[in-house]
């Protein structure tokens, strides 16, 4: 894949994100004692592009999600965003470099969203001190392996159309 496909390909698929961040924003919240919990189904998008475009794209997806939601929800938010999907990546890849063809999407994408859920508990701690957010740590594990299965199921059903499209080569 050149670089031109490939930046239009990861263009493509942030524009992606941004749409499903905004259909979930549109929801209504999840009926969960921790504030701010949701699938994130815009990380569908970014997993998408580590799997099949790589992991630079994906790197470069997760920081251009983070300035979008730094120009629609603040900087905190922003904060959360980068965070948490730096930390995120970070773990799929080692564990895709650990297992290879062993690990399956659906481990991947737990383990992302955990990582996800850690990486915004470790920034929301520096931001505001003196909070006792361990207390959380239990929900959104849990909250976090739910929605690594939710992004899984969907990037399984939307696999194909993006395949017949011709999406799904990683050179």
């Amino acid at each position: 894949m050149d670089k031109t496909h490939k930046l239009v390909l990861t263009s493509l698929f942030f524009a992606i994100a941004i749409i499903l961040s905004i259909i979930e924003n549109s929801l209504p919240p999840l009926p969960i004692a921790v504030p701010g919990v949701k699938f994130g189904l815009s990380n569908i998008a970014v997993m998408y592009v580590l799997f099949f475009i790589g992991k630079e794209s994906a790197y470069m997806v997760a920081v251009l999600k983070a300035v979008f939601v730094f120009a629609t929800r603040g900087w905190i938010a922003s904060v959360l965003s980068l965070t948490g999907g730096i930390l995120s990546l970070t773990i799929m890849i080692l564990l895709m470099v650990l297992f290879r063809e062993k690990i399956s999407y659906l481990i991947l994408s737990i383990a992302g969203a955990v990582f996800h859920n850690i990486g915004q508990l470790i920034a929301v701690s520096i931001v505001y001190t003196n909070l006792y957010l361990m207390y959380f740590m239990p929900v959104l594990l849990v909250t976090g392996v739910l929605a690594g299965v939710v992004t899984s199921v969907l990037l399984n059903v939307i696999r194909p159309a993006f395949k017949r499209v011709g999406f799904s080569n990683k050179n």
